[in-house]
């Protein structure tokens, strides 16, 4: 294979840090016919949430999502894991459970080696596997910019649906996995990552959200949400805009990557996270005196980012200590559900 084709040289961005600003895609969005005169359909383009929900009969529900990006990364199987691992991540996020994926490939072929494609899709393949699913099929086309990502078809009873708005005042909020992927990804492209947080990153980003098909299960969580593009506070305002609430994030209780905050004192951010800022951040109450690398953390892109979860506070222990037992070790209570709306972050 040539080694001397670096994925990340290829794309303008990488990862969730390719989506659109939250306000350009509201904007877009705003004369959109909605879907509410079909009444199977439980969750469609009316709301923020991770995936579509289409109610079969009494006891099925099938959850149809598509995420697709251009490379964080440059090793092309662990692009393509990444990818994969993302997209799959939006069925879980919903208390689903995958059954099956098509591949979406979009490839500059002259300027990337047919060896480097086919990693991907191989990279892509073996986290398909590990969700137990097939890549049943998909569509390519010849791209400017290497793009890659799966549309993924899964399955919950409609007693196990969990969405992004149905946290209540008083819950606790527990997220899943840790912070800083957009920052890493920032330093990545200017080759100025370690090796270890280049594993660190890796580790993280493609391991399974599997969880959520456990947590849907349980009556004591709410309502889940995956982190990703828009960042901690992006989605958290989702939960709460969706819910009638107010999210209370405790900015010291956030679990991070172990450079995240010293690369964003350094200025490794993204625009992505300039601009979730400028999309929602009048919706959000800061600390007084908040430096501005901090912000940037808390709007930074997430790629394959944990779940956010809502939650009963005197199942939160209980909860904590059963994703942590899946080995989700950097799980953590990162604030609570308040009557009121937006969010506010507290330190």
């Amino acid at each position: 294979m040539d080694t001397t084709v670096r994925l990340t040289d290829l794309a303008h961005g990488g990862g969730c840090g390719c989506k659109l600003a939250p306000s350009v895609l509201q904007e877009l969005l705003a004369n959109q016919p909605l879907a509410a005169a079909f009444p199977q359909l439980l969750v469609g383009n009316d709301k923020a949430d991770d995936a579509a929900v289409w109610q079969v009969d009494d006891k099925t529900c099938v959850i149809a999502t598509t995420d697709f990006f251009m490379p964080m990364v440059d090793d092309p199987r662990d692009f393509g894991r990444i990818a994969a691992t993302n997209a799959i991540s939006d069925i879980y996020a919903m208390g689903g459970r995958p059954i099956m994926a098509l591949a979406i490939v979009g490839m500059p072929i002259n300027a990337m080696p047919v060896e480097m494609i086919r990693e991907i899709l191989q990279g892509g393949a073996s986290i398909c596997a590990e969700a137990g699913i097939p890549v049943a099929g998909g569509h390519s086309i010849d791209c400017p910019e290497p793009v890659y990502g799966l549309a993924v078809i899964g399955l919950c009873a409609p007693e196990d649906l969990r969405r992004n708005h149905s946290a209540k005042p008083g819950d606790a909020l527990i997220l899943t996995k840790p912070l800083g992927v957009g920052v890493y990804s920032a330093a990545i492209k200017k080759q100025a990552l370690s090796e270890d947080g280049l594993a660190d990153m890796i580790r993280v980003t493609t391991t399974l959200n599997r969880i959520g098909l456990t947590l849907a299960g349980e009556a004591d969580v709410h309502a889940m949400t995956d982190v990703t593009g828009f960042g901690i506070l992006g989605h958290g305002l989702e939960m709460a805009r969706g819910s009638g609430a107010r999210v209370v994030i405790d900015a010291d209780a956030l679990p991070w990557l172990p450079q995240a905050e010293t690369l964003a004192q350094r200025g490794f951010v993204t625009g992505a996270s300039g601009r979730n800022w400028a999309s929602y951040g009048a919706e959000v109450t800061l600390p007084e005196g908040l430096p501005d690398w901090r912000r940037a953390l808390l709007t930074d892109p997430q790629t394959s980012g944990g779940l956010l979860i809502s939650c009963a506070p005197e199942a939160a222990g209980r909860l904590l200590d059963a994703i942590r037992a899946e080995g989700l070790s950097d799980a953590a209570v990162i604030g609570r559900v308040e009557a009121g709306s937006s969010v506010t972050v507290t330190a």
